[in-house]
C-alpha cells in the first residue's frame, strides 16, 4: 500500500515513521471499503487479461495485405554437413538459415520414423490442432476452395482457410490463415494470414516441405519448416520471443511424435509397413485419366460444394456467438475498470488523510 511522506527540512523527516502516523477515525473507517475494493481488483484483473486482447475481428479486414515477405513452394536446397546429419539420425531437430532476398529466416529441418503421407495427415488436420499443437486452443476451418493445378496458378491444389487461437491461459491470441497446399508438385505447404479478417497478428507466414528420407524413401520423412512473424506493440516479449524462437522446434516435434504414433497403429494393423506405405502412396495419388462420364465426379464435386457451405456457415454462426460473447466481456472489463479507479481514488484518499493525520499529531506533539 502506498503511503505519503512528508519532507521537512529535518533529516529525521526523510524516513517513514509508523509511530508518527496513528490511524484516526477516518482512517479506520475506510479499511473495511479498501479491502473491500482491493479484493475485487485483484480477482478482476486477472480477468481482464482475457479481454484486452480480444482484437480479431471475422467480419472486419486486417489492417494491411502483408508485411512479411511470403514463401515460395519448393525444395529449400539445404546441404546437409556431417553435424546436421548426427543431429537428425539422434532424432533431434537441426536449425539453420534460409536466405529470402535480402535476410534470412531460420528454418528448422526433423526426421520423421513415417512415411510422407502420413505426415501429411497430421499437418493437414487443422480441425484436430487443438489436441496436438502446443499452445494451440482452437483451429477450425471456415472455408476450402479446391484448384485444377496449372502452370499458370503455380500448381496451387487447394486454399484452406482456418480460424486458430494460440497463446497462454491468460492470454489468447486469434488469428485467421490461409494456407495454400502444393502437395503434387512441390511437396509444400505455405500460408498467410487471411487478410480480409482482422487477425491478432500483425501478420505471418510459413511453410512446410515433406520430402521422402533420402535413406528410407517409402518409411520415413524429412521435413522443413519455417515461418516468420510481425506481432504488434501490446503483444507481451515473452509472447513473441516464443512465437519466433521456441515455436519452431516446438512445431516439428508435434508433427513428428503424432506421425509416429499414427503409423505405428498402421504397421500394427496392416502387417508390413513397406506395403502399407506403398498402397497408402498409391491410394492417394490422383488417377491419370478421369472419366466424367460416369456421372460420379459431378455427384462428388455437388456433395464437396454443399459441405463447404455448411462448413462456412457454421464457421459464421459460431463467428457470430463469438463476437456476442465479446460485447459481453467488454461490458465487464468496463465495470471492473470502474472498480479500479475506484480503489485508485480511496487510495489517494487514504493517503491525503494519513498525512494530514500524522502532520497534525507531530505538531501537537511539538
Amino acid at each position: 500500500m502506498l503511503v505519503a511522506c512528508s519532507l521537512l527540512p529535518s533529516p529525521s523527516n526523510y524516513y517513514y515513521r509508523p509511530s508518527s502516523l496513528l490511524p484516526n477515525s477516518l482512517t479506520i473507517a475506510m479499511l473495511p471499503l479498501l479491502r473491500f475494493l482491493l479484493g475485487i481488483a485483484l480477482v478482476s484483473t486477472s480477468s481482464v487479461s482475457n479481454v484486452a486482447v480480444e482484437a480479431s475481428n471475422f467480419s472486419k479486414p486486417h489492417a494491411h495485405t502483408g508485411k512479411v515477405e511470403p514463401f515460395t513452394p519448393g525444395d529449400p536446397k539445404i546441404k546437409l554437413d556431417g553435424k546436421a546429419t548426427s543431429i537428425l539420425r539422434a532424432g533431434k531437430p537441426y536449425q539453420t538459415q534460409v536466405q529470402t532476398g535480402d535476410s534470412g529466416r531460420g528454418l528448422v529441418i526433423q526426421d520423421v520414423d513415417a512415411p510422407t503421407h502420413v505426415v501429411w495427415d497430421r499437418i493437414l488436420d487443422f480441425d484436430n490442432y487443438g489436441s496436438m499443437v502446443p499452445k494451440c486452443f482452437e483451429s477450425k476451418n471456415y472455408k476450402i476452395i479446391d484448384h485444377k493445378p496449372t502452370k499458370a496458378n503455380n500448381f496451387l491444389e487447394k486454399e484452406i482457410f482456418t480460424r486458430m487461437k494460440v497463446g497462454f491461459p491468460m492470454l489468447k491470441l486469434e488469428y485467421f490463415v490461409r494456407h495454400f497446399v502444393y502437395i503434387q508438385q512441390h511437396k509444400a505447404l505455405t500460408w498467410t494470414l487471411d487478410y480480409s479478417k482482422e487477425s491478432d497478428f500483425d501478420d505471418s507466414c510459413g511453410y512446410w516441405y515433406i520430402a521422402p528420407h533420402p535413406d528410407n524413401p517409402e518409411e520415413k520423412t524429412r521435413l522443413y519448416y519455417s515461418v516468420g512473424v510481425s506481432m504488434f506493440d501490446w503483444v507481451p516479449k515473452f509472447v513473441v520471443d516464443f512465437m519466433s524462437s521456441k515455436a519452431l522446434t516446438d512445431a516439428t516435434a508435434w508433427v513428428k511424435k503424432f506421425s509416429e504414433i499414427e503409423w505405428a497403429k498402421e504397421v500394427a494393423k496392416g502387417g508390413s509397413s513397406r506395403s502399407s506405405s506403398a498402397g497408402a502412396q498409391v491410394k492417394n495419388k490422383a488417377p491419370l485419366f478421369a472419366l466424367p462420364f460416369l456421372g460420379n465426379r459431378k455427384k462428388k464435386e455437388e456433395e464437396e460444394r454443399l459441405a463447404r457451405e455448411a462448413a462456412e456457415k457454421a464457421a459464421m454462426e459460431a463467428q457470430a456467438a463469438l463476437e456476442e460473447k465479446k460485447k459481453l466481456f467488454i461490458v465487464r472489463a468496463g465495470f471492473r475498470r470502474y472498480l479500479l479507479v475506484s480503489l485508485v481514488v480511496v487510495l489517494a484518499a487514504y493517503n491525503i488523510n494519513t498525512v494530514i493525520a500524522g502532520g497534525f499529531l507531530k505538531d501537537k506533539s511539538a
